[in-house]
C-alpha cells in the first residue's frame, strides 16, 4: 500500500512539473532546456552566415617576436583559473603572443556577446556615412514608426547609441524570465523591444539596456533595406578581408539577428574591429567608417550622467566602452563572459581575450579583470 502510494505521489509530481513547464512561455521552456548562456552556443540556434571571401583575404603576419615572450607562472594560472580560452596580443599589425586553451583553436569561433555591439555601433555609422540614416538625432519612429507610443516619440537613434534611451528593459542574466532571458532564448525580438515602454526621460542618463542595441538593429534594418548579416557582410566583414565565415545567431529560423549579443567569430578575426577602433575606422586604404564618426563613437558621451545618477558619463561612447587606465583611454568591445577587443593608440596594439567567465569585482563600471589582461599585454610588449 505504502509503494501504491508513494509511486501515485510521484506520478502526480511529474504530471505537475509536466503541465507547468508547457504552461510556462517559449523563452522560459528554452532557458531551463541550455540554462546558463556559452560561448559554444552555435548549434543551439538558427543562424545567418557572414561570409568572407576566400579570394581577398588579409591574414596578421607573425612578428618576429612571435610567442618569445610568454606571460609568468601567476599571469597563466590567472588566465586558466577565468577559463580563457583565446589571448592574442598584437603590435604594428602582428601577432606578437597567441594562445589557446580547452580545445579552442584560431579557427574555432566563439559567441562575442555584448561585443556584438559595437559592430552595431560601427554598422550605424556607414549608414550615416551613406546618407541612410539622415541624423543621429533623428527619432526612432522615422524608421520604426509604430515606436512612438508616449515617451518612445522622444527617443532618437543619439539616445540608443549611448544607452540613455530609457527603454524599460531589465539587464538581469540570471532571472528566468527576464526582459534579457526573453531576448537571448526567444523567437519574437522585434515585437518584444518595440513593445517595451520608455520609463526613464531620454538622453539623460547613461543605463546598460540590451534592447536598445536590438532596436537600434532594427533600425538599420528599416535604413538600408537590408538584413544586419547582409550589411555586415557587405560593408565590414569581406572589406576587412575577413579569414573566415562569421555567423549571426537568429531569434528563428529566417528570423531577426540577435544584434545584442550573438555574433560569432574566431579570436584572429574579431582582432580586425580592434584595428578598425586603433586606425579610426580606415582599413588599409580604404576608410570603412568615417574618422568622424569613429572619433566620436570612442569618445566618451560626457553629456550625460552615469549609471549612479551622476556624471558626467566617462566610459562609454557609441556603443563602445573606453576603459582609463594608465592615463590613457581605451576603446574597447565586451561580452558578459570576458569576450575582450582592447586597441590601444599608445602602443599600436590590439589585445583579444575570450574565455567561459570574467571577474565578478568591479572598479567603478568595468571588471577588473580588463586591467589585469591589458597588465598582461603590456608586460609581452615590453619584453618584446
Amino acid at each position: 500500500m505504502k509503494r501504491k502510494k508513494a509511486l501515485l505521489l510521484s506520478v502526480l509530481i511529474a504530471a505537475l512539473l509536466i503541465v507547468s513547464y508547457i504552461s510556462l512561455p517559449y523563452y522560459a521552456r528554452q532557458a531551463l532546456i541550455h540554462l546558463m548562456p556559452v560561448i559554444d552556443d552555435l548549434e543551439t540556434f538558427h543562424r545567418d552566415t557572414v561570409r568572407h571571401d576566400p579570394t581577398n583575404v588579409w591574414r596578421w603576419p607573425h612578428a618576429k617576436a612571435y610567442n618569445l615572450h610568454q606571460p609568468g607562472t601567476a599571469d597563466l594560472a590567472y588566465m586558466d583559473s577565468l577559463h580563457t580560452v583565446a589571448f592574442l596580443v598584437i603590435q604594428h599589425d602582428s601577432i606578437l603572443y597567441e594562445s589557446y586553451r580547452d580545445g579552442w583553436n584560431e579557427s574555432r569561433t566563439s559567441n562575442i556577446y555584448s561585443a556584438t555591439k559595437t559592430i552595431v555601433g560601427m554598422l550605424v555609422g556607414i549608414a550615416l556615412d551613406e546618407g541612410k540614416i539622415h541624423s543621429l538625432d533623428d527619432p526612432v519612429s522615422r524608421y520604426i514608426p509604430i515606436y512612438n507610443k508616449g515617451r518612445q516619440a522622444d527617443v532618437t537613434l543619439r539616445d540608443l547609441l549611448t544607452m540613455s534611451g530609457g527603454m524599460a528593459w531589465d539587464e538581469s542574466y540570471a532571472s528566468l524570465f527576464s526582459v534579457t532571458t526573453h531576448g537571448y532564448y526567444g523567437n519574437d525580438l522585434y515585437e518584444l523591444v518595440t513593445g517595451l515602454n520608455v520609463k526613464d526621460e531620454p538622453g539623460v542618463q547613461f543605463s546598460y539596456r540590451s534592447g536598445e542595441t536590438q532596436l537600434l538593429a532594427f533600425v538599420l534594418e528599416a535604413a538600408t533595406g537590408e538584413t544586419l548579416s547582409q550589411y555586415a557582410e557587405k560593408k565590414l566583414w569581406r572589406p576587412m578581408q575577413a579569414e573566415r565565415d562569421a555567423y549571426w545567431l537568429l531569434d528563428k529560423e529566417r528570423g531577426d539577428e540577435k544584434a545584442f549579443c550573438c555574433f560569432h567569430t574566431t579570436a584572429r578575426d574579431v582582432a580586425r574591429f580592434g584595428r578598425l577602433m586603433l586606425y579610426r575606422g580606415r582599413w588599409n586604404n580604404r576608410q570603412l567608417v568615417s574618422e568622424k564618426y569613429m572619433d566620436e563613437m570612442m569618445r566618451p558621451a560626457s553629456y550625460l550622467k552615469d549609471q549612479w545618477g551622476k556624471g558626467p558619463l566617462s566610459y562609454y561612447g557609441l556603443q563602445t566602452w573606453i576603459l582609463n587606465y594608465r592615463g590613457e583611454s581605451i576603446p574597447c568591445m565586451r561580452g558578459m563572459l570576458g569576450q575582450y577587443v582592447f586597441a590601444v593608440p599608445s602602443r599600436n596594439a590590439i589585445v583579444v581575450r575570450l574565455g567561459r567567465k570574467r571577474h565578478d569585482v568591479y572598479d567603478g563600471a568595468l571588471t577588473i579583470d580588463m586591467t589585469r589582461y591589458l597588465d598582461i599585454a603590456f608586460s609581452i610588449i615590453e619584453a618584446g
